[in-house]
């Protein structure tokens, strides 16, 4: 690819149709990102709009909106906005960036439509939830074709009106009623849990798809039931690449990690090279392990196999590297990316704060809020364990307050950091006062924060004030856990209250509680053989 477009950069003769080649060669290769590139950055060649539709069609699968708009512009300029296939594929770029009033605009505005325009807009609508504006012009086009039908079902099923959605099913023509037809409404099921409904209609399928197949084993997966989706696997005669994507994705999902690391090696063995996708499933696997053996060795297998190093390659090996204990090299490959995504960024944050290096988190954040990038709810709480660790009680406060600048709520999870703040600086009147503030009830965890606490600091009225308020709100400190008897019964032993604790101790016989001894877990000779089973 290199020579190729060191080949054409030298020839001035055919400028134009040198360029075009390369864009040609990249985007038949998968290199959507590098066409871009050369697209952009030689002006001469953009003025020819023979490729405007390819490049747009990048900027809606990498959602670049504001190049989406230069490019509108410059068809305008050109006066090609105006054919078909460039007003079509605008519409379809608007709507995967959400801009459907735009994309709406540029539909009224197409002075020649087609069967695709009308899908491209009807889709657009369905897959931003609108399903009124949807139907509507479902019914006003002047035909419909298996994809328009198929997106609908898709729509309805995407706001999980799943009674529409099959209605819409049934109603389609039979000759119509296509593979991917099918495909969608089975996913539709899958993926809002109804798997009873999902299998039924699987079992009366003509003909399975590769996709189906995968639907059906994530959706077996997404509800916890990992022996219906391995045996749903099996029944696949040559299972390819998408399935077993899904297999080793959906063993990771539910910490599996060895089956996971197992289907890893089988896919190999059956000489099925993996892909980006793999090994993002892969590198979450060794994530959960935390064997920074097992962390090198793969990043030495995607370096062997030249896997593409996508945004979900890089975002894993950060986590990776971060989970198992390596915080510089997974510093040196987040400083490295070009594009970072908000996962990337908590990944980063959240390793900085688990390994005690809280100050490094905060700036990391501070970083993340000038970027493009806007931190999420998982953000906030990551950076709130981080003021809590460290006892950072005034930035932790003022973090949690400047939430509504990004439209977000806290969560049950978010107060219980803010408790665990004002815990662990000893004010538990204060803590106390935000459990009583919080516009959701507080769980056990919440309640047993603030107990943990009145245990450090041998409060022995807060305490008793705990256990009240957490019975008076169904809460009963009976009902949490034999480790909440066991803080109530040794803080009143702190305070010389021998007769609460032994009828605290009391409690814990009648109702057949005991304490749970602790454990701890290492890990002895890990040898290389056990990586390259899955490695190799």
């Amino acid at each position: 690819m290199r020579r190729l477009h060191a080949l054409h950069i030298t020839q001035g003769a055919n400028f134009s149709a040198g360029w075009a080649e390369i864009i040609r060669s990249y985007l038949s290769h998968g290199f959507a990102m590098e066409a871009l590139l050369v697209y952009t950055q030689n002006l001469p060649f953009r003025t020819q709009q023979s490729f405007l539709p390819l490049i747009l069609k990048i900027c809606a699968s990498h959602y670049l909106l504001v190049l989406g708009k230069s490019l509108h512009s410059e068809s305008i300029k050109a006066g090609t906005v105006h054919e078909l296939l460039t007003g079509t594929t605008l519409v379809s770029m608007y709507s995967k960036c959400k801009k459907i009033t735009l994309a709406r605009k540029v539909f009224d505005e197409m002075p020649v439509k087609n069967l695709v325009t009308y899908n491209s807009m009807i889709g657009g609508y369905s897959m931003n939830g609108d399903l009124v504006s949807a139907s509507a012009l479902f019914h006003l086009a002047p035909g419909r074709t298996p994809v328009t039908w198929a997106v609908m079902i898709e729509g309805y099923a995407g706001i999980e009106n799943l009674v529409a959605a099959r209605e819409m099913f049934n109603s389609t023509p039979p000759w119509m009623k296509t593979v991917v037809t099918w495909t969608v409404m089975i996913h539709g099921y899958a993926a809002n849990g109804e798997m009873d409904a999902a299998r039924e209609l699987f079992e009366e399928m003509p003909v399975k798809n590769a996709y189906v197949w995968s639907s059906m084993i994530t959706g077996y997966f997404k509800r916890g039931d990992a022996c219906e989706a391995k045996a749903l696997f099996n029944r696949i005669q040559t299972p390819n690449l998408i399935n077993w994507n899904s297999l080793i994705a959906g063993f990771a999902k539910m910490g599996f990690c060895e089956e996971s690391l197992e289907a890893f090696r089988q896919m190999q063995g059956f000489g099925i090279e993996p892909d980006e996708f793999t090994i993002a499933s892969v590198l979450s696997t060794c994530s959960q392990l935390g064997s920074i053996d097992s962390a090198r060795e793969v990043h030495e297998f995607i370096r062997r196999k030249k896997i593409k190093m996508n945004i979900f390659v890089n975002n894993g090996l950060v986590d990776m590297y971060a989970k198992c204990g390596d915080l510089d090299k997974a510093r040196g490959i987040f400083d490295a990316m070009i594009i970072r995504n908000d996962s990337c960024w908590n990944s980063m944050i959240s390793g900085l704060a688990s390994h005690g290096r809280s100050d490094e988190a905060l700036e990391l954040f501070s970083q993340m809020e000038a970027s493009e990038v806007k931190p999420n709810s998982v953000t906030f709480l990551v950076v709130l364990s981080a003021c809590t660790h460290a006892g950072f009680l005034e930035q932790g406060l003022q973090i949690f307050g400047s939430m509504h600048k990004y439209g977000l709520k806290a969560g049950v999870e978010h107060y219980g950091c803010l408790v665990d703040l004002f815990s662990r600086a000893g004010r538990l009147a204060d803590a106390y006062n935000v459990i009583k503030m919080m516009p959701m009830k507080p769980n056990e965890v919440v309640w047993g924060t603030l107990l943990g606490a009145c245990r450090v600091y041998l409060d022995m009225e807060m305490a008793d004030q705990v256990v009240l308020e957490a019975n008076n709100t169904n809460i009963s400190i009976s009902s949490v856990n034999d480790a909440e008897y066991v803080l109530l019964s040794n803080i009143y032993a702190a305070s010389e209250k021998w007769e609460r604790a032994e009828n605290i101790r009391r409690k814990m016989m009648e109702n057949k509680l005991s304490k749970t001894p602790g454990c701890s877990r290492i890990g002895l000779g890990e040898t290389k053989q056990q990586s390259n089973v899955a490695f190799s």
